[in-house]
């Protein structure tokens, strides 16, 4: 046990105390003096690990299995015995321009606090050093956490959110510079990257859609009326929390329109360079046509062709498709195909 656990401590009107290293000894006490919690962070724990835990602070077991197996959905369940709440914090890799989720189960019940972390992305100590400098807000029991915990989950979006809004400029940017509209690294290769950098853009908005959007109906319920293991004074704290994320969907949704918008607009643009190249290749086999037919024409040594005996028949002939060709020039040239 002590590999998966992460820190473990009693809290006693919203100070931290000293107390047992062993859980089930510090639970007891904490639920005997009636005014103190434990909460207890764990860290990918096995299943045989996390069955003692399971035991004393007599967890259900489907939301066990859902912290063991992780890979859920943001969700939020109500036991006999337990709250359970599953979170996705996300995190912004600037090095790769990726975003990464990770997994958040947080436990509440009688004077106890259980959060299970999956992922290297959804750190805890941040937060409950933050809580620890706040008792006024600790006093408020298990609450107190999973309202701190929802909060840094949720304000961590809107960060990765206004990172994701840079790399957007930068990809509308490319797709819209003079550079791109003239031709510049246009060919298939410079295309093809443009429009890979695209999906892959979009395969992370819709990465981080997954975790915000779900959340937003745990986290009303949870400002809302008459969950249980939730006080009514935390109600507040809950839609402050719910307000930040609908701002953080709000970004989402913005980021995955404007990105169809930019794949709309660089598809379109491919579109028409391809247009302007066959328009091109068109001309210019339009251009070689006319010499090709008038040489076909005398390549077929016909007997009676009175032009093969005049003396300026040749020069002629060549001033002849050379005028052609120069006046089909200047009409591609005006109409802009060339």
């Amino acid at each position: 046990m002590p590999r998966v656990i992460v820190d473990c401590a009693i809290y006693r009107n919203g100070c931290r105390t000293h107390g047992p290293e062993d859980f089930s000894e510090a639970l007891e006490q904490a639920r005997a003096t009636g005014d103190a919690f434990l909460w207890i962070g764990l860290h990918e724990p096995t299943e045989k690990e996390f069955a003692r835990v399971t035991d004393e602070f007599g967890l259900h077991p489907l939301a066990v299995e859902d912290a063991l197996k992780a890979h859920q959905r943001p969700k939020l369940e109500v036991y006999d015995d337990s709250l359970f709440m599953v979170l996705k914090p996300t995190t912004y890799e600037p090095r790769h321009d990726k975003v990464t989720t990770g997994e958040l189960m947080v436990f509440i019940g009688d004077s106890f606090v259980v959060t299970v972390r999956h992922g290297h992305g959804a750190a805890l100590r941040a937060v409950r050093e933050h809580l620890e400098d706040q008792p006024e807000i600790m006093r408020n029991g298990p609450t107190a956490v999973l309202y701190a915990v929802s909060d840094a989950v949720v304000d961590n979006y809107i960060e990765v959110a206004a990172e994701l809004q840079i790399d957007l400029e930068e990809v509308e940017a490319e797709v819209f510079s003079p550079a791109s509209d003239n031709g510049g690294g246009r060919g298939s290769a410079g295309a093809k990257t443009t429009a890979a950098r695209i999906y892959d853009f979009k395969r992370q908005v819709l990465e981080f859609r997954r975790a915000t959007g779900p959340l937003a109906g745990p986290m009303q319920k949870l400002a809302g009326a008459g969950t249980p293991f939730v006080h009514e004074e935390a109600r507040p704290f809950f839609r402050d929390v719910n307000d930040h994320l609908t701002r953080a969907n709000e970004l989402v949704e913005g980021l995955d329109r404007l990105l169809s918008d930019i794949l709309s607009a660089h598809l379109a643009q491919m579109g028409v360079r391809q247009n302007d190249d066959m328009r091109k290749i068109s001309a210019w086999a339009a251009m070689a046509a006319v010499p090709t037919m008038v040489a076909g024409v005398y390549g077929m040594n016909f007997d009676h062709m009175p032009e093969l005996h005049w003396v300026w028949a040749y020069p002629a002939v060549i001033a002849l498709m050379l005028v052609v060709v120069w006046g089909l020039h200047r009409q591609f040239k005006r109409r802009g195909w060339l």
